[in-house]
């Protein structure tokens, strides 16, 4: 059994030190309240930096329905139609776009922000939930490290202040193991409540994530083998638990649509028992592996395998194997998916950082205080070098420039729409590549091309049809339809459908940066508008 003083080569935090400590340097660790201010300042400037566009569901499935709650139109996609989402994790959005509204600052600029800010807060608190989590199992100078680890991943800075569930999903997975007792050594005591709320956040989890299970299954069977009272917490915490979160959630679900839902049911059985997510692509059963985990890590990848073999942590080094194992079988892969054991896997590299920077330090021990502060050694200063400046740049790019034209574009609209500039939008590009009602915030007429799931196999929906032959669906849509004012499309469409265009007397209006390079079939590079002649 491996206990945190019994460790030589990194001491506990309480060691006695000889040395007054540099009040300047050590003063943000002093507490956690400081710690998460630094998390919470570090994350809001985080979240003011990230302009591109990522996911579609950071939109569609959080702030378009959000939108919708609150101001009476925003458009719902075919999930919830079907009934294979909940409404929590949209309500969040909708109370803050309400107060937006009431204080009548529901502009472009505060309508594209304020989600993302608020979603900062809860990504700093899920920051501090994982320094917190690294000092009970590891001690403060791993803890330090950890939290470097946490701040300077590249994809944790691209993708954590985005308005996804997964995000609020990742949050709640640090929150609850911070909680669960089988996480931390056997020798650790720690109330009986702590477990309780372990298993509310867990169910929380599961509401609003219900692919969570996989996670919660874990830990729930690693805390039954390990916990001496199991009918006790079968029958008197986790039933009882569950059913009162679930049933909570259910109630909501009930009250935004109508009837009564039972949302984890139908999502399981669409993304499981009928591998429903397949229609929007699969991978190779190795990509989380291969691909996928190892680009999310990027860097850190060494130092997280060598934290797993030097910490011998094999609960949560196994939770994120078992994570990646299963979400394996699964044909559908994103990168999101499994994001809630990246920061574990961060965290194993914040234990290789602050070993080899004790054993760097001839003076550690004697000293008692092994920190992210401290003077580093050569080795460490060119490791830190290292990792800041492969992840910061990669950071940056994809935050401010990869991907931006969809969401710029949309905020130019909306600004043309409150000078009452525009009547109508065609969106003639792949289904869901832009944001919609949110952004725009200006109840027009707009139609995209449609890529909801067909019940009849092979048939191709509106949106493939489309990227097939722009042209021939260009001109076959516009027998029927009635002229929108403006048009938006990508570059490597717009150059087959400019004569079609012109011919209907649409004339370029504005063009947007998107990418330098290919993401879909075709290179992006730009977003272009095109308004209709007299507009």
């Amino acid at each position: 059994m491996r206990q945190r003083h019994k460790n030589p080569t990194i001491p506990p935090p309480n060691q006695p030190t000889t040395q007054k400590p540099k009040l300047s340097k050590s003063f943000i660790f002093s507490s956690t309240k400081r710690v998460f201010a630094l998390c919470l300042a570090f994350r809001v400037v985080n979240a003011l930096l990230v302009q591109t566009y990522f996911n579609p569901d950071e939109h569609w499935q959080a702030l378009e329905v959000a939108h919708r709650i609150a101001f009476g139109y925003g458009h719902l996609t075919w999930e919830w139609k079907k009934g294979i989402r909940s409404y929590l994790h949209p309500v969040l959005f909708a109370v803050l776009y309400k107060v937006l509204s009431l204080l009548g600052l529901d502009t472009p600029w505060f309508m594209m922000r304020a989600p993302r800010l608020l979603q900062s807060i809860c990504s700093s608190v899920g920051d501090l939930y994982l320094y917190k989590l690294s000092d009970v199992l590891f001690g403060n100078c791993v803890a330090k490290w950890a939290l470097f680890a946490q701040l300077a991943n590249w994809f944790m800075i691209f993708c954590f202040p985005r308005t996804l569930s997964n995000n609020l999903e990742t949050v709640l997975t640090l929150i609850g193991l911070y909680h669960w007792p089988c996480i931390r050594d056997s020798s650790t005591k720690i109330p009986l409540v702590s477990r309780k709320w372990g298993l509310a956040i867990a169910a929380l989890a599961f509401s609003i994530r219900p692919t969570s299970a996989i996670i919660w299954v874990y830990v729930g069977l690693l805390e039954l083998f390990v916990t001496r009272d199991g009918l006790r917490f079968i029958f008197l915490e986790v039933a009882p638990i569950g059913v009162l979160v679930l049933g909570l959630t259910c109630l909501l679900d009930r009250l935004m649509y109508g009837s009564w839902v039972l949302v984890p049911l139908n999502f399981l059985k669409f993304n499981f028992l009928s591998s429903g997510g397949d229609y929007y692509g699969t991978h190779k059963w190795h990509w989380y592996f291969t691909q996928g985990f190892t680009v999310m890590l990027f860097t850190f990848l060494p130092f997280s395998v060598a934290g797993i073999i030097q910490s011998k942590q094999w609960k949560l080094s196994g939770l994120i194997a078992w994570v990646l194992g299963l979400y394996s079988v699964l044909g559908h892969k994103e990168f999101r998916f499994v994001l809630p054991v990246l920061p574990i896997a961060l965290m194993f590299s914040g234990y290789a950082l602050a070993k080899m920077n004790a054993s760097d330090s001839p003076n550690a021990e004697k000293k008692g205080s092994l920190n992210i502060h401290t003077r580093c050694p050569s080795k460490m200063q060119f490791f830190i070098f290292f990792l800041l400046a492969t992840n910061i740049p990669m950071a940056l790019y994809m935050s401010l420039v990869h991907q931006r034209g969809t969401e710029d574009v949309m905020i130019y609209l909306s600004k043309e729409a409150r000078n009452e500039k525009v009547e109508s939008i065609l969106f003639l590009m792949q289904c869901h590549a832009t944001p919609y009602y949110s952004t725009l915030h200006h109840n027009l007429p707009m139609r995209f091309l449609d890529c909801s799931p067909s019940e009849e196999k092979g048939v191709l929906d509106e949106s493939d049809r489309f990227m097939m032959d722009p042209v021939s669906f260009a001109s076959e849509f516009a027998k029927n339809w009635s002229k929108p004012s403006h048009v938006v499309l990508f570059d490597s469409e717009e150059r087959l459908l400019r004569d079609f265009l012109i011919s209907h007397s649409y004339r370029e209006l504005k063009r947007f940066f998107h990418s330098h390079f290919k993401v879909d079939r075709n290179l992006q590079s730009s977003v272009v508008v095109y308004v209709l002649a007299g507009q």
